[in-house]
């Protein structure tokens, strides 16, 4: 087990470098940079423009750049802001809580939605639960995957901010309300609460739409599999069947649970900018309009190593889950 996970960690070290690399080139290959502002500004000289030139080392061969960049990077040093003039983990450190609570709620809506209505709806259809509108509970749960999956997020996003506002039952934008200072420890949790809710349901419905129809035809496969159709012609009772079906069906979902993880910076990205969430996707939009190299690099390299993490997980869950995994990854057996 050692092994293998020390192998997928040197495998994720020449894949942050690559991913690393090829943004670094990108960024320094497009046209302009974070000085071409100050630039415009006659009161700055062009002593002063090479001076930060020199000190943020913008005049030094880009090669040379990456790679004194990359290895401040592996101990979290990704430089210093000059459209925020601070470092930039500080800024990172300063946002990603606020955009983990965002995808950590929405990703545990979609997940308790997709799962509770898709393996419902496949119960139902094979008839495996005695109820009397079976076949509509599975119709309702298509209809809902339908739905929300054709309603892009920023537009239901603004469907529910407008419900909100003329109802004045959520509050709308940012994370805590003016008076936020004055509340008990208990009232600014709650407030703070209320105002996760639009956004997270947002990307939970939309979540919840995708998931719902991997769910119940991964499900319906596993109900109609030979395993299966024993257990049903032997009589076995439901929760038997319940626990093959969890079992046979996790190992796709297991996959996503991995880029789930990946997913946990990018992911809320323009929903955050739409309600004024104060998160890495305003910060990064922000970086990406000003040309802040280092903040760029900052945020692309936390999204890349949350991939590979994400993915190391998901491959060690895999091999726990699944006994043929686990003997051809960890034992070396084809």
């Amino acid at each position: 087990m050692l092994g293998y996970v020390l192998k997928r960690l040197l495998q994720g070290f020449f894949i942050l470098f690559g991913v690393s690399f090829l943004s670094f080139l990108i960024i320094k290959l497009s046209p302009g940079s974070i000085l071409d502002q100050l630039k415009l500004n006659p009161s700055i000289s062009p002593e002063t423009l090479k001076q930060l030139q020199e000190a943020y080392g913008l005049n030094e061969n880009p090669i040379i750049q990456f790679f004194q960049w990359f290895k401040n990077a592996l101990t979290f040093d990704f430089g210093y802001s000059l459209q925020y003039h601070a470092p930039v983990s500080e800024l990172i450190a300063q946002r990603l809580p606020n955009t983990l609570a965002l995808s950590i709620t929405s990703g545990i809506i979609a997940w308790v939605l997709a799962l509770v209505m898709g393996i419902t709806a496949a119960l139902s259809k094979t008839q495996l639960l005695p109820l009397k509108w079976g076949k509509w509970i599975d119709r309702f749960a298509l209809a809902f995957s339908y739905t929300f999956m054709s309603i892009p997020n920023f537009f239901l996003a603004f469907l529910l901010m407008v419900f909100f506002v003329k109802t004045g039952w959520l509050p709308v934008g940012g994370t805590h309300s003016p008076d936020y200072q004055k509340l008990s420890p208990i009232g600014q949790f709650w407030d703070y609460l209320k105002h996760l809710v639009l956004p997270a349901t947002v990307l939970g419905l939309a979540g919840a739409a995708s998931l719902l129809r991997l769910v119940r035809s991964s499900a319906l496969e596993v109900l109609n599999s030979p395993l299966m159709v024993y257990l049903r012609a032997k009589g076995a009772p439901r929760r038997v069947i319940l626990k093959h079906l969890f079992r046979n069906m996790l190992n796709p979902f297991i996959t996503l649970l991995g880029f789930e993880i990946a997913n946990l910076i990018s992911g809320a990205g323009i929903i955050e900018i739409i309600v004024g969430w104060p998160g890495i996707g305003m910060l990064m939009l922000d970086a990406v309009l000003s040309k802040d190299i280092f903040l760029v690099m900052g945020t692309l390299y936390i999204g890349t190593l949350l991939l590979i993490v994400g993915n190391l997980i998901a491959d060690l869950l895999l091999a726990l889950n699944d006994p043929r995994i686990r003997d051809r990854e960890l034992t070396g057996n084809k």
